[in-house]
């Protein structure tokens, strides 16, 4: 029988240390380089902290599969068995950048199930984490429940990609929206963004285009608060392909769904 309990504190235990590993580069010259396009960066650092927890988990779990974003993973074709999400730093731009708004994202998961969440803010020290059905946690003090709002009071966490003309997404569909919140943010780190959702400090995030070690962790951490994560179309995430995300409180979730975001082509 899985031990449960005990890979949710070996996951935490490696994720700090990764963290440590990542503020003793910061005086350090980082290896800079592009992927997909000339803003999709990638650092020498991204590369060693995810062979650091592919390194750890082959030792200790040499039967889970593993998903990261860097490649050094598994070619996945399905979830089944357990399946290690990781994206090493999320907001590379924003650690390249500003050394801060970035975080380390670790999702678990069975069957397709998510067991484990973890979303470590590295410069703020503060690790966000959640096991299925026992409860969500900043650093060791529990999150609330999150309770229903309305979109007149709601904050939204928004991709400002879905401005660009040359995008699949026609913008005109956002814009009653954006105009019925009360107001919007953009923080550059999927895994920062769904973390705010499960403490509260935003009310709900959007995202056109996300791959599964983008959103694994944060989905958990949420789903134990009681809010709901699928994509725009309100479907169930699918975490074998890059897809749209719709993160939210409860309640607020479908009202956003049903009133600004079902007429959209997502």
């Amino acid at each position: 029988m899985m031990n449960w309990d005990q890979i949710y504190e070996q996951a935490k235990e490696w994720v700090y240390q990764a963290g440590a590993k990542i503020r003793l580069s910061f005086n350090s010259t980082l290896d800079i380089e592009t992927k997909s396009n000339a803003n999709d960066l990638v650092t020498n650092m991204d590369k060693e902290i995810e062979q650091f927890f592919i390194s750890k988990i082959r030792d200790v779990y040499p039967g889970h599969k593993i998903l990261g974003e860097e490649g050094f993973g598994d070619n996945l074709i399905s979830l089944d068995g357990i399946v290690w999400m990781i994206d090493p730093i999320d907001g590379t731009m924003n650690f390249i950048h500003q050394q801060r708004n970035f975080a380390i994202s670790l999702g678990v998961y069975e069957n397709g199930v998510g067991k484990i969440g973890i979303i470590y803010d590295v410069v703020h020290d503060e690790l966000y984490h959640a096991m299925r059905g026992k409860g969500a946690y900043i650093n060791e003090q529990s999150l609330v429940p999150l309770t229903k709002t309305t979109i007149r009071e709601s904050i939204i966490a928004l991709n400002a990609t879905w401005v660009m003309e040359n995008h699949r997404i026609d913008h005109n569909l956002m814009i009653p929206l954006v105009k019925a919140a009360r107001g919007t943010r953009s923080f550059g780190s999927a895994a920062l963004e769904l973390v705010f959702v499960a403490a509260g400090r935003v009310d709900a995030y959007l995202s056109m285009r996300l791959s599964p070690w983008d959103v694994a962790a944060g989905a958990v951490i949420i789903e134990e608060l009681g809010g709901l994560v699928t994509n725009l179309r309100g479907e169930k995430l699918n975490f074998l392909a890059q897809d749209s995300l719709f993160a939210a409180k409860p309640g607020l979730h479908q009202s956003i769904l049903r009133d600004y975001l079902k007429e959209g082509k997502w």
